[in-house]
């Protein structure tokens, strides 16, 4: 045999590198093999990557930090596309990290993701493209680069993918950019409502979750409703409601339905295709809370339309939300309240409601659940408004306790209303009688002293509604709620500085009352609110005339005036004009100051009380009609307590006897509770006689103008008699007050006391008395001491015109020089009367 004949084999070319296997176990190298020109191993190692970065967030934080995102973002524009394709699906994978997620704005992916996406391009690209820009559009910035970037329109085509996977990102993509106004718009423009009805049919639930999301977002426009309606997409929704497969989407596709209600004519359209009684068929079988309650809040949202809430009652929404109440879910009694109250706009509804919601409303007013009890309680409050059968109906299932126990819930929202279904009720005498025994004048002193101007507004209309008699404002006052009435008038807000104006007219009809809402401050702040034309109203006028009237003795000192309807009453004083800004002092504060050559304040107590307390602080001497030392005043040092009775004898004058000295200490008195206890000054037992005398003497007189001459002269001489003119200044009336003021120790003078007495003495005692029996006058003060009484009187008709009645005419009472000359006001007697 021949020998083989070996072939020579041509050695590689020298430049030729033979191939390598290499096996890395660190992602630092594989992160190095992204700058390989070699598009091999640069898909190999995008692959090696991919499959790290999906173990987990922190493999993908290591390939963050070791520059792998800087390298990727170069590849996915590659030309070879298998390498784009990988470097796309790392991106994909580690955008949803936040850092990642950072790195990729900083470096602008979005414009060269939304190049990918293109109708040529692999469906594995679109995959983790549209993946990674879902991701990214969480963050806003991100939104609004894909927005500009025109990343709506190829998002909107991938709907349509025959791959789920990319459906589902370019959905989710989609529902997040939708979230602002402008995409909502943009995506309207470019027909989005048909693929996302075709992924309702979807065999993938998140595909159609997502769907009904973005439905439900865009659907809040009314323009795509409309579009909406018109691709017979609430035949969808609708269909997906009765079909029980479908009922982990029923809660999406309701949301979608509540914003489609919003509109009337969708709301026709699916009553008239019997699509409303469908849905509410719907929510009376279902026994899922979730459905329950968004099905009330769509029910809520169209009712805000009148027409909607007329073919809302046509179908008879009221049974099924009457029925939600009584559901065990708070979140679906709360929906189902709200749908109540915005119902009851229509009058057909309340009436509904009034015959059957009222009583499950009353017992919600008892629940834990804060929530709840304010939605009840404001549906109460929309019932019962301009509705006496409804107000009636409330009383009637025992909602006043719980109401008023509303009061102090912990939501203003409650508060607020508990507060006007009071005042609705009160509308009604007897149900305003029944909640003011219950105390609510006390239970409204801690909502004065919110700092919600919605319950500030309530409480103060609910004091002005219950303040209509002395026991309740009086209760008011003993729980201290004025203080907080009167700082509710600097309020900013219109409606609370109205009503509280209107409260404070309201309490002011207490003379008490009045006087503490002067020492609050309420007079200044009211004649301020008064100075602004912006501020002042009605109330704030009225509250002020309110407060003089049963304050006299500040608004003389202030005024200057009192009319013929200001009748002087007993603890009445004159302390002279008060200098603005000054504070304006009780007689109680004036007669615990000590005795100094200040104008004497002259006061008014023709009243004897039995078994009260008199006193003169500072003349050292209390007297007191009791033998119980229990209930003694305090007094700045010892003082002596005088105890008497008074005996009163038919026609004769009160006698005093005095039955009992004893001298009380400083550190006794300290002991002594005069919590309930009221000052009064001592009886003017003089006073008292000289109305007496009046009394028999006047009141027989035949007309008017004899009383009036009558009192004058009887005043006159009283007070030292007639002046001469000339000789004014020779009446020694300083010097007697004086000695008066130094005998009591004291510059508060009873004016029975004075027997030389000058115009503005004599002035007041001729209004004490008139007002006493009933002559009509003014008080008027002016310079100079003087002071000067006004009566109108009937002139006599003129001769030969028997029975004309003349117009009354002013005239000035001279109580000086003439007394009981009258003198015809606007004359130039009556100005010399005046100021000469």
């Amino acid at each position: 045999m021949g020998k083989k004949v070996k072939k020579k084999v041509a050695p590689p070319p020298k430049d030729v590198f033979d191939p390598l296997l290499i096996e890395s176990k660190t992602a630092a190298t594989v992160v190095l093999m992204l700058s390989s020109p070699e598009e091999e191993v640069l898909a190999k190692a995008c692959d090696a990557l991919y499959k790290f970065a999906s173990k987990g967030d922190e493999n993908k934080v290591t390939l963050l930090g070791l520059g792998a995102v800087e390298h990727l973002y170069k590849l996915i524009s590659h030309e070879d596309p298998v390498v784009r394709r990988n470097a796309i699906m790392v991106f994909g994978i580690m955008a949803s990290n936040h850092d990642v997620r950072k790195l990729l704005r900083e470096l602008d992916v979005t414009n060269s993701l939304i190049s990918q996406l293109a109708p040529e391009e692999d469906v594995v690209i679109h995959e983790f493209a549209t993946l990674c820009l879902a991701h990214m559009a969480v963050e806003y910035t991100t939104k609004v680069q894909i927005f500009e970037q025109g990343g709506l329109e190829p998002l909107i085509r991938l709907l349509g993918s025959p791959d789920p996977d990319v459906k589902k990102n370019s959905a989710e993509c989609i529902y997040l950019l939708v979230q602002d106004f402008q995409s909502r718009a943009a995506v309207r423009a470019l027909n989005v409502i048909p693929p996302l009805l075709e992924l309702l049919k979807s065999e993938y639930p998140v595909i159609q979750l997502l769907a009904l999301k973005t439905l439900e977002v865009i659907s809040k426009d009314r323009e795509t409703r409309i579009i909406l309606g018109e691709s017979k997409g609430l035949d969808c929704l609708l269909k997906i409601l009765e079909t029980n497969e479908f009922s982990d989407l029923h809660v999406e596709a309701l949301a979608v339905l509540a914003n489609c209600l919003e509109d009337v004519h969708t709301l026709q359209l699916i009553h008239q295709t019997g699509g409303l009684k469908k849905l509410l068929s719907f929510v009376g079988v279902s026994t899922v809370p979730s459905i329950q309650k968004n099905a009330a809040k769509a029910i809520t949202r169209a009712a805000y339309e009148s027409e909607n809430r007329k073919i809302l009652n046509q179908e008879e929404v009221e049974k099924y939300l009457i029925n939600l109440l009584e559901i065990d879910n708070d979140g679906v009694k709360v929906a189902a309240s709200q749908a109540i109250s915005a119902m009851c706009e229509n009058l057909a509804s309340k009436c509904a409601f009034g015959l059957q919601g009222i009583p499950q409303l009353v017992q919600l007013l008892s629940s834990d659940n804060e929530e709840v009890k304010e939605a009840a309680v404001t549906a109460l409050a929309n019932l019962t408004a301009a509705s006496p059968s409804n107000a009636s109906a409330v009383a009637e299932a025992e909602g006043i306790e719980p109401l008023i126990n509303t009061l102090n819930a912990q939501r203003d929202g409650a508060i607020a209303n508990a507060a006007t279904v009071l005042t609705n009720l009160a509308m009604q005498q007897p149900f305003h009688v029944n909640i003011q025994s219950r105390g609510i004048m006390s239970v409204l002193e801690e909502p004065l002293r919110s700092t919600n101007s919605q319950v500030q507004s309530k409480a103060a209309f609910a004091v002005a509604t219950f303040g209509c008699d002395a026991d309740a404002i009086t209760e008011l006052r003993n729980a201290g709620g004025l203080g907080p009435l009167v700082e509710l008038l600097h309020s900013k807000n219109e409606e609370v500085r109205r009503n509280a104006c209107w409260a404070v007219m309201v309490c002011a009809s207490d003379e008490l009352t009045a006087v503490e809402l002067c020492r609050l401050g309420a007079l200044d702040i009211l004649e301020e609110i008064n100075l602004s034309t912006g501020c002042k109203n009605n109330f704030s006028e009225a509250a002020v005339e309110k407060l003089f009237d049963n304050n006299l003795p500040q608004k003389y000192s202030q005024m200057g005036y009192l009319s013929s309807s200001n009748i002087i009453t007993d603890g009445f004083y004159d302390c002279g004009q008060i200098k603005p800004g000054v504070k304006f002092l009780s007689l109680e504060e004036l007669s615990m100051q000590e005795f100094t050559d200040c104008r004497a304040i002259i006061f008014i107590n023709a009243k004897p009380q039995e078994d009260v307390l008199y006193s003169f602080v500072d003349f050292g001497v209390f007297i007191i009609k009791r033998k119980d030392f229990s209930y003694l005043p305090p007094a700045p040092k010892s003082v002596l307590y005088i105890v008497f009775c008074v005996r009163k004898g038919k026609g004769k004058k009160e006698e005093e006897k005095s039955e009992e000295v004893t001298q009380i200490t400083p550190k006794i008195q300290d002991e002594i509770n005069l919590e309930n206890s009221r000052w009064l000054p001592p009886p003017d037992f003089i006073l008292l006689d000289y109305i007496n005398d009046a009394s028999k003497t006047i009141l027989p007189l035949m007309t008017t103008r004899e009383q009036v001459m009558a009192l004058a002269q009887f005043v006159a001489d009283k007070m030292g008699g007639p002046i001469e003119r000339d000789k004014l200044h020779d009446f020694s009336w300083e010097l007697h007050i004086s000695e008066i003021e130094f005998e009591l120790k004291c510059n508060v003078v009873p004016i029975g006391k004075v027997k030389k007495g000058t115009f503005y003495h004599r002035a007041l005692l001729f209004k004490v008395i008139a007002d006493r029996i009933g002559i009509g006058c003014t008080l008027v003060r002016g310079k100079y001491n003087r002071a000067w009484n006004e009566v109108k009187l009937a002139d006599a008709s003129p001769q030969g015109i028997a029975g004309l009645l003349l117009p009354p005419q002013e005239y000035i009472v001279d109580l000086m020089f003439e007394p009981g000359f009258l003198i015809k006001q606007g004359s130039a007697e009556a100005d010399q009367y005046k100021h000469i």
